[in-house]
């Protein structure tokens, strides 16, 4: 079965990688991007992961869930990804390199599956995250998302 093409960002965050890694992982911050979102997770390999708020009923919705795959602060994180209901996992991998005045920014999510109906919204949803974290982080506010 074919895959998807892989979905790479590259941007650089004028913050150091400790402060964008803090961004990526902390639920203060997640809250802010994720437009109220809870991110829940237990930070080893094989431990679980998950954004969930509220749905349009008010009762919570997971968003997204996975496995940790590799956290290795503040250099990487890689882990599964299924959005929804979706029951494919595709995988996200966060990767942070120090330059002279700011973090170079990569984000591979791979490992998609021919068919995943999920495919679209992370193509989009992506620019969007990492734009949203990036002027957090370097103005202390945001944009709503769309």
């Amino acid at each position: 079965m074919a895959h998807q093409t892989p979905l790479k960002y590259i941007f650089y965050f004028a913050a150091t990688p400790e402060r964008v890694w803090e961004g990526f992982v902390s639920r203060e911050s997640n809250r802010i991007i994720f437009g109220g979102a809870e991110f829940q997770a237990d930070f080893k390999p094989g431990g679980w992961l998950a954004w969930v708020g509220a749905g349009p009923d008010g009762k919570p919705v997971t968003y997204v869930q996975g496995k940790v795959l590799r956290f290795e602060p503040p250099k990487l994180f890689q882990y599964t990804f299924a959005m929804g209901q979706n029951d494919r996992a595709s995988r996200a991998t966060i990767e942070l390199v120090p330059e002279t005045e700011a973090t170079k920014v990569t984000v591979t999510h791979d490992e998609w599956a021919e068919d995943d109906p999920t495919y679209a919204a992370c193509a989009d949803g992506w620019p969007r995250i990492l734009s949203r974290l990036k002027t957090l982080l370097e103005t202390g506010k945001t944009f709503k998302p769309h």
